[in-house]
């Protein structure tokens, strides 16, 4: 069955926008990755300042290799805010260009396989 990654991003509320903006930046960066199943970002709204970004995978090879291929290159930074991700990493890109300041103040990585699901019936 498929592997769930959630990833908590501890984000303050003048970050709040930045970070929101920088993901749908993103949008269509992982849909066509081999064995990529779902994305959501979650915004909380019961007065926490963690964001959840969930993705769902067919497995944790798979998502191993998307996160590997993802942080390659000039300004290419996994989605899932881990090291930096989509939060944005601060520094120098390979291009000598400033990075932009992160969004999130800090993060966490949970995984968990999908031991049952249920769909509406259609």
């Amino acid at each position: 069955m498929s592997i769930v990654k959630i990833n908590a991003l501890t984000v303050s509320p003048e970050m709040r926008e930045t970070l929101e903006k920088r993901f749908a930046a993103r949008a269509g960066s992982v849909e066509n990755s081999d064995g990529f199943e779902w994305f959501e970002l979650l915004r909380p709204v019961d007065g926490t300042d963690q964001y959840l970004v969930y993705t769902r995978w067919r497995s944790e090879e798979d998502f191993t290799k998307w996160m590997s291929t993802s942080m390659r290159g000039p300004g290419a930074h996994g989605a899932q805010g881990a090291g930096g991700g989509a939060a944005g990493a601060a520094g120098t890109s390979e291009g000598g260009a400033e990075r932009p300041k992160p969004a999130a103040s800090d993060s966490a990585l949970w995984s968990f396989e999908v031991v049952q699901q249920t769909a509406p019936k259609s």
